[in-house]
């Protein structure tokens, strides 16, 4: 429980700088799967009994960070300044004579949780963390931010550790972090995590994931299952006691750029936002004239980057949802949903349609890549069938199918390929050509169609009949003008620094 001493002197420090900080406060509250089934069996599983052999007193202990430095933690982040005086009172009165020495914990862990995901579990899920260690441990996210929580959070730890608090040191040092909710949650906060190695405020916590989205690719890619548990109390104790100890490993992620010619308007998703103009990559030449402004976006995504119809299906079923919010009322619905979608949207008709919309994607784009151990630029050809091309970071797409496949050595050898993993610098890109090859693929009855394995790509668009394409980075989808006279560019690089994860496995 905490103490009633040290809520006070937070309190009372609050109260004596109200005054001058209540106008800048804000407030504060408390290895991939092969197919769809394994999201059933990880459900069955998290029936076991193996959780209930916690003591639930055991876990607080182990995972519960000391109470004066949590509380300072939010009082830092309530202020937004690591220097906040309710900050200060708790340090002082730790450190005072006769203060009884903090112990810190075997391992500390902060949660992030998007509290409206997963249904009614969000809620339920928030309720029982915070009664599974201190409730300032656990952010909800639609109070506080995770680029909050590494600016003024962890500051608030580095700034006790350069007094010379060896307990807010270790705390520090052993820091691991927890996100419950989809893969666009957790890629929004393992960006916001990255930023501490810029910054050069090593060591970056690990990340562990609790899958509360519909497709949870990143979960499944780490071990940590493709859907919520059914017994979920008791799984959460075993998934809570499992993070600390747990082995980590690395994941890539990829910067996009966007540029496209000025004066078009350009409804973008939440992770790609418009920046200063960037110059395109010099080592290879643009073929005809570049408008004389453009107009860029920058984003960073973790599982895919796909431009053609299956982006089209998403962009209508998000639009969709968003207007009928009572038809998604979890993952199952959700799938529904998108499934039938796919059918009214003429992905399964493209073979007989005469719409320039739902033809190939060779008529409007070109591919540049960079190969594997190569800094020249290399056009590849694409496949007159394709309608939708993917570049892959993970062996996990489409709530847990390998539509990349898992390739043969002498396959591997004479297409030129690597084996494919989270962390080897590659993107992997294939193609689908309409509804019914998609269904195969997904089903993993067949592969799709292998395009190549690149170190960097530079996608082209240009007009003609289309004046739109589709594109989606990490299931955000957004509707791309595309002009007849100028061309549109993507390109992707990967980001020097690589994600730390905890793997569950």
């Amino acid at each position: 429980m905490d103490s009633p001493r040290t809520k006070a002197a937070a309190s009372s420090a609050r109260d004596t700088t109200n005054s001058s900080s209540a106008t800048s406060r804000q407030p504060l509250a408390g290895a991939a799967t092969s197919s769809g089934r394994s999201s059933v069996i990880e459900s069955l599983k998290g029936c076991t009994l193996a959780g209930i052999r916690i003591p639930k007193e055991e876990l607080r202990k182990k995972i519960t960070i000391p109470e004066y430095l949590r509380i300072a933690m939010k009082e830092s982040i309530l202020a937004k300044d690591v220097n906040a005086p309710a900050a200060k009172v708790l340090f002082d009165a730790a450190h005072a004579a006769g203060a009884e020495a903090s112990t810190p914990p075997e391992g500390p862990l902060i949660v992030f949780i998007n509290s409206k995901s997963g249904g009614r579990h969000g809620p339920e899920l928030k309720d029982r963390l915070q009664c599974l260690m201190g409730e300032e441990q656990v952010y909800d996210l639609s109070r506080v931010k995770p680029h909050e929580f590494v600016q003024y959070g962890l500051g608030c730890l580095e700034k006790f550790s350069t007094l010379g608090d060896s307990c807010a040191n270790e705390v520090r040092e052993k820091l691991r972090v927890v996100v419950a909710g989809g893969d666009g949650t957790v890629g929004w906060v393992l960006g916001c995590l990255g930023k501490l190695h810029k910054q050069g405020r090593n060591p970056v916590p690990a990340t562990a994931i609790i899958p509360l989205g519909t497709g949870n690719d990143l979960s499944r890619s780490f071990g940590w299952g493709g859907s919520f548990p059914f017994n979920w109390k008791s799984a959460i104790k075993r998934t809570l006691d499992s993070v600390p100890n747990g082995p980590t490993c690395r994941l890539d992620s990829w910067n996009l750029v966007l540029s496209m010619p000025a004066g078009e308007a350009l409804e973008t998703p939440y992770s790609l936002k418009q920046c200063e103009e960037i110059a395109l990559d010099e080592g290879l030449e643009v073929e005809g004239e570049l408008p004389e402004r453009m107009s860029c976006y920058q984003g960073v995504f973790y599982n895919y980057f796909s431009i053609g119809m299956d982006a089209q299906v998403a962009y209508g079923f998000h639009h969709l949802r968003n207007e009928k919010p009572y038809l998604a009322q979890g993952p199952l619905s959700n799938k529904l949903i998108y499934s039938g979608y796919s059918c009214k949207q003429g992905w399964f008709f493209t073979p007989c349609s005469s719409d320039p919309s739902l033809r190939g994607l060779k008529n409007i784009l070109r591919i540049h890549i960079k190969k594997v151990n190569c800094s020249d630029w290399e056009q590849i050809p694409i496949p007159a069938s394709v309608r939708s091309v993917v570049a892959l970071n993970l062996p996990s797409y489409g709530s847990g199918r390998n539509p990349w496949g898992n390739l043969k050595p002498d396959y591997l050898e004479k297409k030129g390929f690597v084996e494919a993993h989270a962390d080897d610098g590659l993107l992997e890109i294939f193609g689908l050509k309409h509804g019914w090859h998609a269904s195969m693929v997904m089903a993993e009855v067949i592969s799709a169609k292998h395009i190549a394995q690149a170190s960097a790509i530079r996608f082209e668009l240009r007009g003609g009949e289309w004046k739109e394409a589709f594109m989606q980075m990490d299931g955000e989808p957004w509707k791309q003008p595309i002009n007849k006279d100028f061309s549109t560019f993507v390109e992707m690089k990967r980001v020097p620094f690589q994600s730390v994860m905890v793997h569950g496995d």
